[in-house]
């Protein structure tokens, strides 16, 4: 068995046979990073029960794999607001599109010949444009947010592991006093690591 532990702050590897003099070292640091790798999900599953019933926390815990990964629901549950920003954003657009072709229509005034100056006849296909265009830009945005692109890793220093094909690797944050629960863990589920 061959477990991997990185501190926060240094991209280097610790690897040992058995936590031993490893483990005293990293003792002293703040976090580490705990890597296994899983071939079933359901293995997956059980080590993640295992892991948030010892108190580690949803937000510790990654998941790398090459393909998606269904996991049943209340496992690792990640809540996303995308579907209310893709409703605000389409309102927002909406109503700011209508809101400037009415400014528009009222700032330049010219002799309709007694038709009204501001329509919505007139201006519905434009304010529908951008109000799908709202949702369309908001849900990019909550993707790129959530997905963690549009922002700053927790942790720069945290090491992205190579996933092989067909594997999932499951990799958790932890101070050195959780190690042995998250190991434990591990092991219990079947991990190969």
């Amino acid at each position: 068995m061959e477990a991997s532990a990185t501190p926060r702050g240094t991209t280097g590897r610790l690897r040992t046979s058995r936590l031993g003099p490893a483990c005293d070292i990293l003792r002293s640091l703040d976090a580490l990073y705990l890597t296994a790798e899983y071939r079933e999900t359901d293995s997956v599953v059980a080590a993640i029960r295992s892991l948030r019933s010892a108190g580690i926390e949803a937000a510790d815990i990654d998941l790398f794999s090459a393909e998606p990964v269904e996991l049943p629901r209340g496992v690792l549950d990640r809540p996303s607001r995308m579907s209310l920003g893709a409703v605000c954003g389409a309102m927002a657009f909406g109503a700011l599109a209508t809101a400037f072709m009415y400014y528009a229509q009222h700032a330049y005034r010219i002799v309709t010949g007694g038709m009204p100056i501001f329509s919505f006849w007139a201006t519905g296909v434009i304010s529908y444009e951008m109000t799908m265009l709202g949702a369309i830009v908001s849900v990019f945005a909550f993707f790129l947010w959530d997905s963690g692109l549009a922002r700053r890793r927790r942790d720069p220093a945290a090491p992205s592991p190579a996933v092989q094909p067909g594997s999932v690797l499951l990799r958790v944050r932890c101070r050195a006093e959780e190690t042995p629960h998250v190991t434990d863990a591990f092991r219990r589920s079947g991990a190969k690591w």
